[in-house]
């Protein structure tokens, strides 16, 4: 005999105020703890087979995660923050392209509108000089970034470093570019990713002179820990470059080795050394390059191949 309504109802009442002062859900058909979903937005009692509700909101997320580094890679609420913007990203921007939604051109009336929109979205995002310089300083940093063809990881390490220098007050007296430019070549030297002062130079609207002092300046103020550049890190890109094969690169690392362990290395410039044992290489393995080739890019002088080419071989003992 089947329940009056209003005595289910009371039951229904009833379980749900029990299942709220022990946390845990009940069925109020047979008071089973035994509740599951299926997945469909439906909560049903695996004991009695009662649908307890069919139109259950699920609030997670739409991914599946089985670890906690796994959540925190697909959890998503907005775009994440970066350091290479002044505010971290975290402001709205008004794209410049004067287009609705379904790409169409606005009508003049509406392009006036958003050009005032626009004005006074990038004057709320800077509010002070001190965030105008900043702001440039980044964009500076992406400049040059994007010229040597380094990855983001070496954009945002730059943009810390140059933050931290704000901090620390190591920009009075010192142009933006010079000390964005000195970050951006310690990024490269932190992060293993092989570019010169004089490549560094060449992107920037500084002289390396003031670079390298900058640089120096701020690596000791912040205590910025550099390990030795090795020449060897520049040997893959100055054979592609020069089209040289694997045998060559190999053979290039291994007068690099050889030679290292003797002392030669000490006190030479890392490109001009890669350069010269690529030069040595090509010579050993019959894929001859000429030394104005190699030093054109390496970007250093053929005087400086020639000397370390003659150390290196004689190191080696080769004639």
């Amino acid at each position: 005999m089947e329940r009056p309504t209003r005595q289910r109802d009371t039951e229904q009442e009833e379980a749900e105020q029990s299942s709220e002062s022990t946390g845990q859900q009940t069925c109020p058909e047979c008071e089973s703890e035994s509740i599951t979903s299926d997945g469909g937005g439906e909560l049903v009692c695996e004991d009695c087979g009662l649908v307890i509700e069919d139109e259950n909101i699920d609030r997670g997320p739409e991914w599946r995660a089985f670890n906690h580094s796994e959540r925190q890679s697909k959890s998503r609420v907005g775009a994440p923050t970066t350091q290479t913007m002044h505010d971290k990203g975290l402001t709205t921007q008004i794209d410049w392209k004067d287009k609705d939604a379904y790409g169409r051109s606005l009508s003049s009336e509406k392009r006036s509108q958003m050009h005032r929109l626009r004005k006074w979205q990038e004057r709320i995002r800077t509010k002070d000089a001190g965030e105008r310089n900043l702001q440039f300083a980044l964009s500076e940093i992406d400049r040059m970034a994007s010229a040597l063809g380094v990855p983001r990881s070496v954009r945002e390490v730059a943009s810390v470093i140059y933050r931290r220098a704000l901090n620390e007050d190591l920009i009075r007296g010192r142009s933006i570019e010079g000390v964005a430019t000195a970050c951006l070549y310690a990024a490269c030297r932190q992060e293993g990713i092989p570019r010169s002062l004089e490549e560094v130079s060449d992107v920037s609207r500084v002289e390396q002179k003031e670079i390298g002092r900058t640089y120096r300046y701020v690596a000791q103020e912040l205590e910025l820990k550099m390990e030795p550049v090795d020449p060897k890190q520049y040997v893959p890109r100055f054979a592609s470059e020069l089209d040289l094969s694997e045998e060559v690169q190999s053979k290039a690392n291994e007068i690099i080795d050889t030679t290292a362990e003797q002392g030669l290395l000490s006190g030479k410039s890392p490109t001009g050394y890669a350069a010269a044992a690529i030069y040595a290489a090509s010579l050993l393995c019959n894929e001859k390059k000429t030394q104005r080739e190699v030093a054109d890019v390496a970007q250093v002088t053929e005087v400086t191949i020639r000397n370390r080419y003659q150390e290196q071989i004689e190191a080696m003992g080769i004639h």
